[in-house]
């Protein structure tokens, strides 16, 4: 990379306004590096336009277990001393400004822990429906990207696997790509990725298993086709649904976790932007991790604030939630 020294980042901007800029960066490798590296690119609004990737560096400390948001929160631990509540306190007004009435931080009770303690998440219904495990036949047009086509070759490479990915690009396709590499323990050796006209993007990635050798199994090579097929026509999982007795309607997000416990970023930053663009009020908003069949997602609960009667149409909000998730907007 033309780089001397170990662990160096370089930020090169811009000549033109318009034009992209070029970050370089120089580590030591290990699986898994370039889905960390894509996933602190998209925790900072970054999006890839093209890039030769052999090396990647850095993950994030913190990770969302279960959080509830709420006029009346629970769930939350106590700041062990005052001045840590009055520097929290000082942020959020901060943030906030004249749309905070009042802010108290306190040791939550038995009594609302013991109300938190939910035996299922999601009802099975909701669960099958939201999230599917196998790609349908036909997904709505609207809430999935367009066809993915994925290519495996060992004829050109005496020592690597060739995959060819050509996709609709949207926010995240490279951490989406990573992340799932990452979970089938592949290591990239090279890489290419370009973004063409009308969002279409051509990925080239020469890879090898962690045993250094190439994909020759054809159940490997198909496994991990169908997963990366999946993963990039419907990265994440949107829909709304009717809730309780008063069909309340409740806004469902969910995204699949890695297997190191690490989460999707912004995901709730972009579902509250896209709401609030639609002039959409949140009553509470729910986020915690739940396992379906082998794997875990992070699911967001949002239960919109309806006043008088929602007024956007529930269409209207999924497409739109999904386009801002999607990097549409």
């Amino acid at each position: 990379m033309g780089i001397l020294h170990d662990d160096v980042v370089i930020i090169n901007q811009a000549e033109k306004e318009g034009e992209p800029s070029v970050i370089t960066v120089n580590c030591p490798d290990k699986a898994g590096l370039g889905c960390d590296l894509c996933r602190v690119f998209l925790f900072f609004g970054l999006n890839i336009v093209r890039g030769d990737v052999t090396a990647v560096l850095c993950e994030l400390e913190l990770t969302i277990k279960k959080v509830k948001v709420s006029t009346t929160p629970d769930g939350k631990g106590l700041l062990h001393t005052n001045k840590r509540k009055e520097d929290a306190s000082d942020h959020l007004k901060n943030a906030i400004w004249s749309a905070m009435i009042s802010c108290d931080i306190e040791m939550v009770g038995p009594e609302i822990a013991a109300c938190s303690a939910e035996s299922s998440f999601l009802p099975t219904a909701i669960t099958e429906d939201l999230i599917p495990l196998e790609i349908p036949d036909e997904l709505p047009s609207s809430l999935t990207s367009t066809s993915v086509f994925i290519a495996m070759d060992n004829s050109l490479s005496p020592g690597h696997t060739l995959v060819q990915i050509a996709c609709q690009d949207h926010k995240g396709l490279l951490f989406d790509i990573m992340r799932t590499l990452k979970d089938y323990s592949i290591q990239i050796s090279y890489g290419r990725f370009t973004v063409k006209q009308r969002r279409k993007c051509e990925v080239d990635l020469f890879i090898v298993q962690t045993d250094g050798k190439k994909i020759v199994d054809p159940c490997k090579q198909k496994s991990l086709s169908s997963r990366l097929e999946m993963e990039l026509l419907h990265p994440l999982r949107v829909a709304v649904v009717s809730r309780g007795p008063d069909t309340d309607t409740e806004l469902l997000v969910a995204n699949p976790v890695e297997l190191n416990s690490k989460g999707r970023p912004l995901v709730f930053h972009d579902i509250t932007l896209a709401l609030k663009m639609l002039n959409t009020g949140i009553f509470w908003a729910k986020i915690r991790r739940r396992m379906i069949g082998d794997r875990e997602f992070e699911v967001y609960r949002v239960l919109l604030d309806e006043g008088e009667g929602l007024s956007v149409p529930r269409s209207k909000i999924e497409e739109e939630v999904w386009r801002m998730l999607m990097g549409w907007e």
